[in-house]
């Protein structure tokens, strides 16, 4: 026969008690780690109401925050991204994956196109080389190009190349709290306006450049031809940044996607871009004319330099035809027996070279 156990009173509270007290004993976990920004991000900021709010946010964070608030955008600052950073961007803020793809490399042409709800402007930046003097391999001009992603509540700037460093533009920008408070466009409006200001820039340095080849052109010292070949290369390479940006500036200004209190900002914007494309259209005549004055110099140089051959050449010849004549083997030549013959064919070899020396001298050809 089976015996039973008696239990114990109150052994289910203990039971209890003693599991919440092994709960409480629990160590508690760790924080969750503060999510970090890749690399490639140079600044990411969210603005609302023209200033900016404190702190520096992971993008995903900072776009999940501004479309909580309609006066509210993320400006997101990238350096030369690699293929997974902006694959993450992409998927976060919505763009096509031909824009993202885009934006993944450097060395377009200005453009400026709409996809969906974004708009891509493509700039082209510029910066100038300091040199000692030119030579056939200096660089002048350094490029590079930034794009700029605009949505309806963010806007992406990616820059490739080391020309056209934005932080001055952000640093313009937020002590404008008025201009920033027009929202994303506000930024390509500020990196309109500072690439135009580049542009001008190294315009006044190369121009710089060309005063002082136009002045050693035509010295005894004048550069060499490949040294005005190169800086007409770098020439070729900034007109390329400048000229390209005036058909899409005037196409955003016409589409009508500016915000009407930008307008007038981009239109001055516009006319100091017509301003700088005029100087470079101006170099590069210039430096076409300083090219071909220098070829021509040089053509000339040979041309003179032929004459004096040619002229010491007909200076010789004289001497060759008498010394030719009489060294054939005749007998009856005349003034063979004659015992002065030597020194009068001399006589005659001198005075017919200093005769047609004195000659040549005085048409320019020695």
């Amino acid at each position: 026969m089976l015996g039973w156990r008696r239990r114990e009173p109150y052994a289910l509270p203990r039971a209890l008690g003693r599991l919440i007290e092994g709960l409480n004993r629990v160590e508690p976990q760790a924080p969750r780690q503060r999510q970090r920004n890749p690399d490639a991000v140079v600044d990411c900021a969210i603005y609302q109401g023209g200033d900016r709010r404190p702190g520096h946010a992971h993008f995903a964070q900072a776009a999940r925050v501004a479309a909580r608030h309609r006066d509210a955008f993320v400006w997101l600052g990238l350096h030369e991204p690699d293929e997974p950073t902006m694959a993450a961007i992409a998927q976060v803020f919505g763009l096509h994956e031909l824009t993202a793809d885009q934006a993944l490399t450097g060395g377009h042409r200005p453009a400026a196109e709409t996809v969906g709800e974004v708009t891509r402007l493509v700039l082209r930046t510029a910066r100038y080389v300091e040199h000692e003097e030119l030579t056939a391999t200096s660089e002048v001009v350094d490029t590079g190009d930034v794009t700029v992603l605009i949505g309806r509540n963010f806007v992406i700037t990616v820059r490739h190349g080391a020309a056209g460093a934005l932080k001055p533009v952000r640093e313009e920008l937020e002590a404008r709290p008025a201009i920033l408070a027009h929202g994303p466009w506000s930024v390509a409006y500020a990196v309109c306006d500072r690439m135009i200001e580049l542009y001008l820039e190294v315009a006044g340095s190369v121009e710089r450049d060309l005063e002082r080849l136009e002045e050693t052109a035509f010295s005894d010292l004048a550069p060499d031809i490949a040294h005005m070949y190169q800086l007409k290369r770098e020439m070729v390479e900034f007109k390329r940044a400048v000229l390209p940006l005036q058909e899409p500036l005037t196409r955003l200004l016409d589409r009508g996607v500016v915000p009407e209190g930008l307008y007038p900002y981009l239109v001055d914007v516009r006319s100091r871009l017509t301003r700088a494309v005029e100087r470079v259209a101006g170099f590069d005549d210039l430096i076409n004319s300083i090219l071909q004055a220098r070829l021509a110099q040089v053509s000339v140089d040979q041309n003179n330099d032929m004459r004096k051959i040619a002229s010491w050449a007909a200076i010789a010849a004289v001497q060759t035809t008498i010394a030719g004549v009489y060294g054939m083997n005749f007998a009856n030549l005349p003034g063979l027996d004659w015992k002065y013959g030597y020194g009068v064919a001399l006589a005659v070899m001198v005075i017919s070279a200093v005769a047609l020396h004195r000659r040549l001298k005085k048409v320019g050809w020695l």
